[in-house]
Order: C-alpha cells, then structure tokens, then sequence
C-alpha cells in the first residue's frame, strides 16, 4: 500500500524513497484558520517524483436512501430527546450553544432527601474544561454557563 503520510515509505511502483513535506509558504492562520496554503496537499517523494498535488480527487460516494433515513431517524431521536422533561431526583440538565468557547448547561437538581446536591456537587457535574460560573442557582434549578475552550 502506498505511502501518504511524511516519514512512509513511498511504495510506489516499488520505490523505496520516503514521503517528505514541504514548507507552507504564505500562511494566513493567522487570520482566519486553517489557510489555504496549510490545507494544500504538500506532500511528495523525492526519489520517483510523486507529487501528492498530482493525485487525483477522491470520488465521492452518494449518501444512499437508508444512510439518509437513519440520520433524518437520529434527529428526530434527538429532538424528542431534547424534549423529555427534566429529572429532579438527580442532577439534569440540557445543553445549548452560547458562544463559539462556552455553552449553557440549564436544568435541576434535587433539593431534598438522600440524593440532595449542593452547588459544589452540581458544579462538579456540569463544570467545562476550562470552568464556568453559574447565572443561577436556586429552588431546584440552575443556568451554568461552561468555558469549553
């Protein structure tokens, strides 16, 4: 099997030479990521000339009725999902978007008898990667907006 990746062997009509890659040249991340001249095919052999640019396109398979019946099947599952009421005898919440490096976790939690959480408890559940803060937090339910990157 041919090689792709820097460091493979090229494997190429029995070539022997190693992918390398080469530099980018006139990244522009920087401004809106990934850039064109990062996401450009670099690779390329140097012993038999293969060029990873020269490759053609994959081909890309059209989405069968039954692949399009189970996703449209999984959405309506994850609206009725999104839609079940929320369950007061234990720590429940839904998510939302809120910004592209944060998201809003609102829900319950019990106030009484042996399963009852504090705010400490309900942090621990719903806390994001990089922490969060609580909108609200009272009567047996809270808004936590969570810092996910």
């Amino acid at each position: 099997m041919p090689g792709y990746s820097e460091g493979d062997v090229c494997d190429r009509d029995g070539c022997s030479g190693q992918i390398h890659i080469r530099p980018v040249e006139g990244c522009s991340c920087h401004i809106s990521p990934p850039c064109s001249a990062c996401t450009a095919p670099r690779n390329y052999c140097d012993t038999c000339d293969w060029e990873e640019e020269d490759e053609p396109a994959p081909v890309v398979k059209p989405q069968s009725q039954e692949e399009k019946d189970y996703w449209a099947g999984w959405w309506k599952e994850q609206d009725r999902l999104r839609n079940l009421p929320l369950d007061n005898t234990n720590v429940s919440w839904r998510d939302r978007l809120h910004s592209n490096c944060s998201m809003i976790k609102e829900g319950v939690y019990p106030q009484s008898g042996d399963a009852a959480a504090d705010r400490a408890m309900v942090r621990k559940a719903v806390d994001g990667t990089f922490g969060g803060r609580f909108e609200y937090f009272g009567d047996g339910k809270f808004k936590f907006i969570a810092y996910t990157d």
